[in-house]
């Protein structure tokens, strides 16, 4: 940090001149492979972190818009599935801060296998019951981000969240370039916050790093004992002084996360666009990651969610999931590539895992293959039979444990569902909302290159979606058809 300048205010929001930086077709991803297809008989356990990042599923979208397929590794399928929301029944009390729903359903493109929905919903936070937030904005006005998709839009977005204050809340802005300053002191003036961003300007390099730094500081300085304390990146990822590498930025976060403050990124822009930092270091920092492409998604993202999604209600949450070789044969988990832990991982509460918000919904789904079946892989000369504890057990397709803390806890607490095998043999096509969720899957998985699909198209994806009253589901219906125009060019 040492040629960083590190200030605590900026005299008059000065930022180095504008400049308007050329196109550069370097965006960076970190995209993992397809899931591999499990055979239950030799590993029957899976088990990942949860995921409510919804970066990818908007970032796709900015792509079709622009009349080109996402790349590849661009698209987390996880992510466009939790983009949405489903009628999951809200717990009863806080006292369980999430209910656990699971369903079976026949797979829409292959009729030999089943799809297995694992369903949570956080409880609803009041506005009244809120605790205080102390929230930093930490805003790029770096010359990459002149475009209009980039600051302006920013702008629009932090002022609509600055509006969703409440009497006990503080905003303070740090913005950085090729340097880092305190735009605005802790504050719970609106008016205050959105001149305070109307006056930025965009130029210069880009020290994403000292901004970090400095803004965990002022952080540090504005704490609120038992309220939330995050601080919100905007930006386009693209650090290039100072500390910028990944590895370095996560070792940062963690630090402050263990503190007890927060990190949510936003992501913006095209052409420069470095996902791949914003969406890690979200996730090491216990906040979650979006990409904003228009106000319409700054408006869902920061007035509508992020006012109750900013307070979380379970931390370190993992997923374990055991098949009953003598019911399962095969099964695949679509999406949460990045988020698998080991099975030993499971049950040590030392090791990070995903948060849910107020109001939050995670949902996975597995493809599976039932006992005699056809699967992906053909059976093994000198397999073996399902072990007597498997046969025993014959009535249970799987069975699902959840772990979690509570936000001040350390120790986890443990949620057990037995799944019926039933639902393998009366399970029918999808429809409503499983439905919905499925061809969402689908799609991921499609725009992934996913060969498991078969010929299995984007219009027999809309076809699945099913007619729909909601705009986000509508639109993405449209999108089907937009990706199918495009692929078929």
């Amino acid at each position: 940090m040492a040629n960083i300048a590190m200030e605590r205010r900026m005299p008059g929001y000065y930022v180095p001149p504008v400049i308007v930086p050329g196109k550069r077709d370097n965006e960076r991803y970190d995209g993992k492979e397809v899931s591999p297809v499990k055979l239950a008989i030799s590993e029957p356990v899976s088990t990942f972190s949860v995921d409510v990042d919804t970066g990818a599923y908007a970032n796709s979208r900015r792509f079709l818009s622009q009349g080109a397929l996402p790349p590849k590794d661009a698209v987390r399928t996880e992510e466009m599935i939790n983009y949405f929301r489903y009628a999951y029944p809200a717990p009863a009390a806080k006292t369980t801060p999430f209910t656990v729903t699971t369903d079976v359903a026949r797979t829409p493109w292959n009729p030999e296998t089943r799809l297995l929905r694992i369903g949570l919903r956080g409880y609803d936070l009041a506005r009244s019951a809120r605790p205080p937030a102390n929230l930093v904005f930490l805003v790029d006005v770096s010359g990459s981000m002149f475009s209009a998709d980039k600051l302006p839009l920013v702008k629009t977005a932090l002022s609509g969240l600055a509006g969703e204050l409440g009497p006990r809340d503080k905003i303070a802005i740090v913005a950085y370039a090729g340097a880092a300053g305190l735009v605005l002191e802790p504050t719970n003036d609106t008016r205050k916050i959105r001149d305070a961003l109307e006056k930025l300007r965009a130029g210069g390099s880009t020290a994403g790093g000292a901004g970090l730094q400095l803004a965990y500081q002022i952080a540090r300085d504005s704490r609120i004992e038992g309220g939330v304390n995050r601080v919100i990146l905007a930006t386009d990822g693209d650090f290039n002084v100072g500390v910028s590498d990944n590895k370095a930025l996560i070792e940062m976060v963690e630090k402050q996360r263990d503190s007890g403050i927060t990190l949510t990124t936003l992501g913006f822009g095209t052409g420069n666009y470095n996902e791949a930092m914003m969406e890690q270091i979200a996730n090491h920092g216990n906040g979650n990651y979006a990409y904003i492409d228009s106000a319409l998604e700054a408006r869902k993202v920061l007035n509508d969610e992020m006012a109750s999604t900013l307070f979380t209600i379970a931390k370190d949450v993992k997923i374990q999931v055991e098949f009953n070789p003598a019911e399962v044969s095969q099964y695949r988990l679509l999406g949460y590539e990045n988020r698998a832990l080991r099975e030993e991982d499971f049950d040590n509460d030392k090791v990070d895992a995903g948060e849910i918000g107020a109001g939050h919904q995670v949902t996975a789904i597995y493809e599976i293959v039932p006992a005699h079946a056809r699967g992906w892989i053909a059976p093994r000369r000198y397999g073996d039979a399902p072990p007597a504890a498997a046969t025993a057990r014959a009535g249970e397709l799987a069975f699902v444990k959840l772990r979690y803390k509570l936000p001040d806890g350390d120790t986890s607490r443990l949620i057990e569902r037995t799944v019926p095998a039933a639902g393998l043999r009366t399970a029918a096509l999808p429809t409503g909302d499983m439905a919905f969720a499925a061809a969402v899957a689908a799609f991921g998985q499609k725009l992934r290159g996913d060969p498991l699909l078969g010929n299995f198209s984007y219009a027999d994806i809309g076809a699945l979606a099913g007619r729909q009253t909601d705009f986000w589901r509508q639109e993405f219906i449209r999108l089907t058809g937009v990706a199918g125009g495009i692929a078929t060019n």
